[in-house]
């Protein structure tokens, strides 16, 4: 079989990184997980942090099995599938391979494919460089908005109720914009309960 086609089955996978750390973002935020940040990404969010993944090429193809092993012996409990976009890729025998290795398995995507694979928790937060499928956000667990401009407030709630049943809603100041856009985020949510608030604390502790 070609690695063209291993890539198809999702079997073979381009890996920009895999590490073991702690989530900084969203609902789990403060867990121990093992990230597996995927290479190759079309959705050219402008303010994106790890731009070095978008192009798939660039990054080394691994097997399923050797990424699950190594997250299995780091001891995580969670493994994280993140990228880049992962919906690009069959996440089945990733997912089907990390669960066969007693770990819970959480994706993190923009929802602008279709999902495939079995997840223990869903996080899609919608981009609208490249809007997010209806079928997608339906699979959520968690619904993270990155907010980058006053009116993204507006875009949030245009994805609010499009989740699971008990589907957490959230929004996360991008990084750059903090200073800034924090007080009007905790004005909105005071506001708005529905949402909460969530920062990206790894950067603070200093951890990938």
């Amino acid at each position: 079989m070609s690695r063209e086609e291993l890539i198809a089955e999702g079997r073979l996978l381009p890996v920009m990184e895999h590490f073991y750390t702690i989530q900084g973002e969203g609902f789990h935020q403060g867990r121990a997980a093992y990230f597996i940040r995927l290479g190759g990404c079309d959705v050219g969010c402008s303010w994106c942090d790890v731009k070095d993944s978008w192009d798939a090429s660039q990054h080394p193809l691994l097997w399923v099995e050797d990424i699950a092993k190594h997250a299995r012996q780091s001891g995580a409990p969670i493994a994280v599938i993140t990228g880049g976009e992962p919906g690009m890729y069959p996440l089945g025998p990733l997912s089907d391979t990390l669960h066969a290795a007693g770990l819970r398995v959480h994706l993190e995507t923009s929802g602008a494919y279709p999902l495939s694979g079995d997840f223990d928790w869903v996080c899609v937060s919608p981009k609208k460089f490249k809007k997010p499928l209806d079928e997608s956000l339906a699979l959520a667990d968690e619904i993270k908005v990155v907010v980058f401009h006053h009116n993204d407030f507006r875009w949030a709630e245009s994805h609010y109720g499009k989740g699971k049943d008990g589907c957490q809603y959230i929004l996360q100041p991008e990084w750059s914009k903090e200073p800034e856009l924090l007080p009007e985020i905790i004005g909105y949510v005071k506001s708005e309960p529905r949402w909460r608030i969530s920062l990206q604390v790894h950067k603070y502790m200093n951890v990938p």
